[in-house]
């Protein structure tokens, strides 16, 4: 008996130090709106994702860095806001407006020790599938960055040649006529899953998708499905066209979700989690598995054909309004967190710190310094995080219509601050989510407090901004 107790204990112990696997799932343009979780009222059907928030924790306040793409993922990546390092658009975006925009970083520098790094170290086993747009070159690639496996990932932000094979994709091999991209990712993560589970090695998964990126193409069979859903929901698609700024072509917003084909392809990103998820689960290794789901910037709602709807929330992919910047957030992991729902704001440079804690690895303040670990809050969700504010900072013209700004959210307070004039904007984020009612003249205390707070932020950061164009005047600075 004694034997027997003594054996179940050594098994508890080994079980209980051993290195939790990591599963990281990180959606293209996916709208807070889009997930069930948030919005039952969805026009999509996401039951994996929603299973995923329903036994894990979900965040409702959860924002990724930067209103687009590469600079929320270089934030996951090192665990810094990209304004440090003036990696601040998608690479390599250069739009002109009214000004010329901040100078661009186009690369995440290799001298940043990545997340995927950090776990190498300690021992894991990496993996990287999907888009990276972290680099124009190979050397700035996932296999440069601390991924031992690289399907996929390169320097192109949409899929090259679409989503259906033959792709365009120099890390894709061994093709299947016909086959979808979102599939073919999601059994290559099995696959890799299979292996490193049977070499006992503890590991990193980190499934980026291209959904639901442009192109909008999904299987014919699904895309018919939502049509004859569509067909049943009555309402006005778009808002009123308006300008964004003096000279810039109107645009149009959308404001019911019932685009077949975007519907089509969410459902496809949701197939492809639940086939990772059953996989973890059949293994039996779920419990000792952390499991993180988010994406790189808000939904499309305002340009290349809107396919989406973020209302209530102002703005989309682009803009520095709530559309653009929140995002579903959820982590789970069940040997040591149970399942909640957190208020608390939070950011994708938490990633980087909350992963290495859970894993009982030694944080990396020097690199992660913009990221707090989530970890008290994910084991109490009623915690508060020792963070001042979050910050934002984007010096361009979004291809979507979004203004050059930046933003601060301190409370339930946000401020906006544009910077072709330095104008700015505030919004009680409680009382008006949709950024409707600008508070600002009624508050100028707050619009002080806060504004200094962010160009301090600035100085901090070594923000760059608009440079001049042409005979304009020289554009504001803080």
């Amino acid at each position: 008996m004694r034997l027997l107790i003594f054996t179940f204990l050594v098994l508890t112990i080994a079980k209980l130090s051993a290195r939790p696997n990591i599963v990281f799932f990180l959606v293209d343009d996916l709208g807070y709106m889009d997930i069930g979780a948030y919005n039952p009222k969805t026009f999509y059907k996401t039951p994996n994702v929603d299973r995923l928030a329903s036994t894990g924790v979900k965040f409702t306040n959860g924002y990724a860095a930067n209103p687009v793409c590469s600079p929320t993922r270089y934030s996951i990546m090192s665990g810094k806001y990209p304004s440090r390092v003036g990696a601040t658009n998608w690479f390599s975006g250069t739009r002109s407006g009214k000004f010329k925009p901040a100078p661009l970083t186009s690369n995440m520098p290799l001298s940043e020790f990545t997340l995927a790094e950090a776990l190498k170290e300690a021992g894991y086993r990496t993996a990287f599938l999907g888009k990276w747009h972290l680099g124009p070159t190979p050397e700035f690639w996932p296999e440069n960055q601390g991924f031992d496996i690289n399907i996929g990932g390169h320097n192109r932000g949409s899929p090259p040649g679409g989503y259906f094979s033959p792709y365009k994709n120099p890390r894709l091999k061994n093709l299947k006529e016909g086959e979808y991209l979102t599939d073919r990712l999601a059994n290559e993560a099995l696959e890799i899953i299979n292996t490193f589970h049977e070499k006992k090695d503890p590991f990193l998964i980190y499934l980026s998708f291209y959904n639901v990126h442009t192109p909008l193409q999904a299987p014919k069979e699904m895309v018919k499905k939502y049509q004859e859903k569509a067909k049943r929901i009555e309402g006005q698609e778009f808002g009123p066209e308006e300008q964004v700024w003096p000279g810039a072509k109107q645009r149009r917003v959308r404001i019911l979700q019932r685009h077949p084909t975007y519907a089509a392809m969410v459902e496809k990103m949701d197939q492809a989690v639940g086939k990772v998820l059953n996989k973890l689960t059949e293994l039996g290794i779920e419990k000792e598995t952390i499991i993180c789901f988010t994406a790189d910037n808000g939904g499309l709602s305002t340009s290349e054909g809107s396919p989406t709807s973020n209302l209530p929330l102002r703005g989309g992919k682009g803009w520095v309004y709530e559309g653009g910047i929140k995002e579903p957030f959820i982590i789970k992991y069940p040997s040591l967190i149970a399942s909640g729902t957190s208020d608390v704001p939070v950011i994708s440079t938490d990633f980087y710190p909350t992963i290495l804690e859970l894993a009982k690895i030694e944080q990396r303040p020097d690199q992660h310094l913009d990221g707090i670990s989530l970890a008290p809050l994910l084991k109490n969700t009623k915690a508060e995080l020792k963070r001042e504010a979050l910050y934002w900072h984007y010096p361009h013209y979004s291809n979507q219509g979004g203004f050059p700004g930046g933003a601060i959210r301190e409370g339930k307070m946000k401020l906006i601050e544009r910077y072709e004039d330095g104008r700015t904007h505030l919004f009680d984020l409680n009382n008006d989510p949709g950024e409707r009612n600008d508070i600002a003249e009624k508050n100028p205390k707050t619009v002080i407090s806060m504004r200094t707070k962010l160009h301090k932020w600035y100085q901090q950061v070594n923000a760059k901004f608009l440079q001049p164009k042409g005979n304009n005047n020289d554009p504001w600075k803080p």
